[in-house]
Parts: C-alpha cells; sequence; structure tokens
C-alpha cells in the first residue's frame, strides 16, 4: 500500500491478535507504526515485547496509558503515582517517547470537578520531570464529556492545554483524538494553541457512529462509518505543526468479533480512503 507512511495502528483497534500476529500482519501489510496497550505488553513480557517490534523495524508510537490520578485517598493517590512511573519505565523501554494519559474520573462521592482537575495538575508536576528524564513526553488526552463522571474529568482540548501548559512542552502535551473532539466548534483554535507550543503529541482517528452501543465505552466507528471528517481533523493538526503518526484506535465489539488481520487491512485502506 502506498501513503501509509505515517499509518499506525493502535493494538486496541486488533485486540484479537496476539503481539507477535499483530506484528505479522503489519509487516504483511506494509504497517510500520503500532501503538501499543500496557495491560497486553506486559503479558507478552515488556523486554520481550520491545525486542519483537524492534526486531521486525516497526516503531511504536505511542503507549496507552497512564493516568487515573484523582483519588482523594493518599495511599490511592501513591499507588497510581507508582503506576504511572511504571508506565514511563515501560514506554521508555519500548521506545517511544509518547505516554497517552487518560485522568481519571470523580472519586466515589465526589462531585468537585475543579477539584479533580488540580489533583491531575498535582500529579503532573511529579511524573513531569520523571517522564522527560526518560525521553518520554506525557499526552493528556481529553475524552468526550460522556466520560467525565467515571473516566476523564478532562473534557475538552483546553482544559488539557491549561494543565500542560503549567509544564515544559518536552514534559506534558495533549492528545488530540477525534472521536472525543470531533464535537467541539473551538477545537481547531485549540490545536493551533496546542501547535504553537509544541505540544501536540499524538494525533488518534476514530468515527464516530450511532446509536451508541450499550456501554457506550466500545462505540468507535471504523473510518468512514460515521460522522468525522478526517481530513478535515488532519488539516487542523498539520497547519499547527504536527508532523508526526497518525494512529488509529478503534474499540469496538464488531470489529474484534472479525479476524485481526482483515480489521488491520481494512483499517489501513480506510485510513488511505479518508484520512490521505
Amino acid at each position: 500500500m502506498n501513503n501509509l507512511a505515517r499509518f499506525s495502528v493502535n493494538q486496541m483497534t486488533v485486540k484479537q491478535l496476539s503481539l507477535p500476529d499483530l506484528v505479522k500482519s503489519c509487516l504483511t501489510l506494509g504497517v510500520g507504526g503500532v501503538g501499543l496497550w500496557r495491560e497486553p505488553v506486559r503479558a507478552h513480557g515488556v523486554e520481550a515485547a520491545a525486542a519483537l517490534v524492534r526486531d521486525a523495524g516497526l516503531t511504536v508510537t505511542s503507549l496507552c496509558r497512564g493516568g487515573f490520578l484523582t483519588a482523594l485517598d493518599p495511599a490511592e493517590r501513591a499507588i497510581a503515582l507508582d503506576d504511572n512511573r511504571a508506565a514511563v519505565d515501560e514506554a521508555a523501554t519500548l521506545g517511544t517517547d509518547t505516554l497517552v494519559l487518560v485522568s481519571g474520573g470523580l472519586p466515589a462521592g465526589s462531585k468537585d470537578l475543579h477539584g479533580a482537575r488540580e489533583r491531575i495538575a498535582d500529579a503532573l508536576a511529579e511524573l513531569g520531570p520523571y517522564a522527560a528524564a526518560r525521553g518520554v513526553r506525557l499526552a493528556v488526552e481529553p475524552l468526550h464529556p460522556m466520560y467525565a463522571a467515571d473516566r476523564c474529568v478532562v473534557s475538552t482540548l483546553a482544559q488539557a492545554l491549561d494543565l500542560a501548559e503549567r509544564f515544559p512542552a518536552e514534559q506534558v502535551g495533549v492528545t488530540v483524538d477525534t472521536y472525543h473532539l470531533w464535537w467541539d466548534d473551538t477545537a481547531p483554535a485549540q490545536i493551533a494553541r496546542a501547535g504553537a507550543s509544541g505540544r501536540i503529541h499524538a494525533f488518534q482517528l476514530a468515527d464516530w457512529t450511532t446509536p451508541l452501543p450499550e456501554g457506550v465505552l466500545n462505540g468507535r466507528g471504523q473510518l468512514g462509518d460515521g460522522s468525522i471528517d478526517f481530513r478535515e481533523w488532519r488539516g487542523y493538526v498539520e497547519a499547527a505543526g504536527y508532523t508526526g503518526p497518525i494512529e488509529v484506535e478503534l474499540f469496538n465489539d464488531v470489529l474484534w468479533a472479525r479476524g485481526g488481520h482483515e480489521v488491520l487491512a481494512e483499517t489501513a485502506a480506510r485510513y488511505l480512503e479518508h484520512a490521505v
């Protein structure tokens, strides 16, 4: 396939594939980039996973995920910080400079969004220098507002940048994910703001399809099946100076029920059709 130089497949898109099978499929299809997830990487062994992708000549474009930094209980916060430091170490071992952060939802019984966001900032103050010393950048990902209560109190790119800009860009930036941001008419201006300070650390694609499935989480549509103009969004990030990988990250039960190699081939084809 042509024009796949910047294309990366997130491991979750084809989670039915083992890591070795994902690597084989990438090599067969001419896909040079993979975004990895901590759980399957740990199951395979971090060092072994790093050797596998390195020996195959693949680039690890990101590691998902760190975050969940909003706990009130000091012991829980300490556990979360330790886990995020481990995630940074794993990213460094895998050879990626980008750790995607999903910040975390409201703690049980709390309705304090502002306080939750400030605890994220407190955590970034500890984690940013640790990550930068290991060549890893933290990429705060805003999630659609429907996830604010239980998964991510950072809902807009403006909110993510308000956090990131407290720290050097080589420590903390943002993830631009079309699935979560396509609805926000302020996002293009915020992408320009992020680009001006070199804070677009990851760019991810997924389509918005309706009706959303029960449970919502696994509703990310295949490119071209929904409402998002991917060339428009690619134009926003490129106008802001972003030239890095373009990662397709899909959570979709229908896709997961199919053969992983077939889904990867389709995803690469849809990227060429809708995002190039």
